[in-house]
């Protein structure tokens, strides 16, 4: 069964998608504006900070949309199994991008399913990777005892 802290943590997820959202789109969004401004640092200036009004929202938008449709898949996904594995969150990733451009049609559907999931798979990779690689450190090792002689 679901716990309460688990629930929390999907909201928590999706929120926190929507905040790197926006700040990522403000970042974005300011560098493209700054660069297609007219020349004079002013008009730059302006030019950056009335991209960032208008694109960082929807920016943050998007990534919230994402983060709430990966967080109830993943959550869905470990209910089902009853287990937390990486292969709940690489099924998540192909189910949202299925999701998410579902109104383009089926076959759209299903090549932001295949590019979520090979997405995802990737990210869960590295991870396995990285973590087995930084746990040889902390493997035993037999102590030696020194000889008496």
């Amino acid at each position: 069964t679901k716990s309460w802290y688990n629930r929390k943590e999907a909201v928590v997820s999706t929120q926190s998608t929507g905040t790197m959202g926006c700040v990522g789109g403000a970042i974005f969004a300011g560098l493209k504006g700054w660069k297609t401004a007219p020349t004079g640092l002013k008009s730059r200036f302006t030019g950056a900070i009335t991209s960032i009004k208008m694109k960082a929202p929807v920016f943050g938008g998007n990534f919230g949309v994402w983060g709430l449709t990966f967080s109830t898949c993943d959550c869905t996904m470990i209910w089902l199994r009853n287990k937390e594995d990486h292969w709940n969150s690489i099924a998540s990733g192909a189910i949202t991008g299925g999701i998410l451009s579902m109104r383009h049609g089926p076959q759209a559907a299903m090549t932001s399913a295949l590019i979520g999931g090979f997405i995802l798979a990737l990210i869960e990779g590295v991870t396995v990777m990285i973590t087995r690689m930084n746990s040889e450190q902390f493997k035993p090792v037999m102590p030696t005892v020194p000889d008496m002689v």
